[in-house]
């Protein structure tokens, strides 16, 4: 979401004349577009924030100004607290920058903008980084208020955008030669529920991505995230259907014992991730199942780690976004007591993350000799004349191509055969 709203911030300013460049010294305007999800985003923040603070002390009228969640969450007294910024804006006032710059330049105090104007992201001008591919905004903010998580706060209450104008925009990116879109929510699964529609009938997640799967020339649809509580079977049977809807499901489960979901306020039990892991492999066989885990969070006992691991070896993700929990300011979560000793909780990630990069690589593994159909990116980081592209299913690949040929066109489709794989990605070889 953060990247979707960066692109959005420099669609806006270039289209109010401003050009981007890579040199900090040169830059009249410096933005930082912020996370506060996690402690370590913010860490690298702030010491990003040292350097701004000596480039507006070397030339004065230059702006500087901090966008995003750290700054929505920080509203009341960030000013105080850095005082070189001049402007300060939350996720939902990308709009106003423009507005505000003027402010900056011609008043004597910072701008700053943190109302919530009812304006969702996905409808201002962008700036894509890829040809080929986009974001997609469907809905913004979330309600679920899990105790650790600062979404809601600084986000604000789930929000979904009319079915129209995601299609309408669908449209015209597949028009600009689109082939792969990813939908983005806090909870996608929640989309509709605060729209209204004829005779009351709620407009749902899965028949979204059928309106947009006709759209011809569409080749790919992804989507993050889902939350558990939500996903139903529709969901599950559009992702079997529909032909360009992608075999992935991100679905995090944060923990795997009962006791720490209870105190994480997730909403669901650890038998219900399990029995809807079961219907989704069922459905869809070749489906990549990847989650979001958090160890170390209060209270979290011996036995209730245990249950996390068990789980994780039931389940057999594709992979895992593994993190320390982090405890964020105006959380429920922040006040709860037990706090795990730092020496107990670097023990049980490695345990973690041992256990889930055996599982992958043994999944990746087991695709050696097979075809896969692959969206080139462009050249391989590991050199060698090699490629890199992703399945439908996620997945990195690095492969060669026969020949000294032309080079693969970036944005186009190709089918390679697996030769090998590491936990993380495939290598092969282009398929005659």
């Amino acid at each position: 979401m953060n990247e979707h709203d960066s692109e959005r911030i420099r669609g806006v300013l270039e289209e109010n004349d401003w050009l981007p460049t890579d040199d900090p010294e040169a830059a009249d305007l410096l933005i930082f577009n912020t996370c506060s999800v996690r402690e370590s985003a913010v860490n690298r923040l702030l010491g990003r924030l040292g350097e701004a603070r000596r480039l507006k002390n070397e030339r004065p009228e230059r702006l500087v100004a901090l966008a995003g969640c750290f700054a929505q969450s920080r509203q009341a007294d960030i000013f105080h607290d850095l005082p070189f910024l001049d402007i300060a804006f939350g996720p939902r006032n990308i709009g106003e920058l423009p507005a505000l710059i003027e402010g900056a330049r011609s008043g004597s105090v910072p701008a700053s903008s943190f109302t919530d104007n009812n304006m969702l992201s996905g409808g201002l001008p962008t700036r894509r980084g890829d040809d080929y591919r986009a974001w997609v905004q469907v809905m913004t903010g979330c309600t679920n208020c899990c105790s650790y998580c600062v979404v809601p706060g600084v986000r604000g209450p789930e929000r979904s955008r009319p079915v129209s104008d995601i299609v309408e925009e669908t449209r015209r990116l597949v028009d600009d030669g689109v082939v792969e879109v990813t939908l983005l929510g806090q909870n996608v699964n929640s989309f509709g529920l605060d729209l209204d529609t004829a005779g009351g009938k709620r407009q749902s997640f899965a028949a979204l991505l059928e309106m947009l799967d006709s759209i011809n020339g569409l080749r790919r649809i992804r989507f993050t995230t889902s939350h558990p509580r939500d996903l139903g079977p529709d969901l599950i049977e559009a992702i079997r259907d529909l032909p360009a809807v992608c075999e992935h499901l991100h679905l995090p489960v944060q923990s795997g014992s009962d006791h720490i979901l209870g105190r994480m306020n997730r909403g669901y039990s650890r038998e219900h991730y399990l029995e809807l892991v079961g219907l989704i492999n069922k459905e869809v066989p070749d489906i990549s199942l990847t989650t979001d885990i958090i160890i170390g969070f209060p209270g979290e006992k011996e036995e209730d780690f245990f249950r996390t691991i068990t789980l994780v070896g039931e389940c057999r993700f594709d992979g895992a976004f593994t993190f320390v929990y982090s405890a964020r300011a105006g959380t429920e979560a922040a006040l709860f007591p037990g706090l795990i000793p730092e020496v107990t909780i670097k023990r049980r990630m490695h345990e973690l993350v041992s256990l889930t990069q055996q599982i992958a690589l043994a999944k990746n593994q087991a695709l050696a000799g097979s075809e896969v159909e692959v969206l080139i990116e462009g050249p391989s980081r590991q050199g060698g004349s090699q490629w890199r592209g992703r399945t439908r299913q996620n997945k990195i690949v690095n492969f060669t191509t026969p020949g000294r040929g032309s080079a693969p066109a970036t944005g186009s489709f190709t089918l390679v055969t697996i030769d090998s794989a590491t936990s993380t990605t495939l290598k092969g070889h282009q398929s005659a």
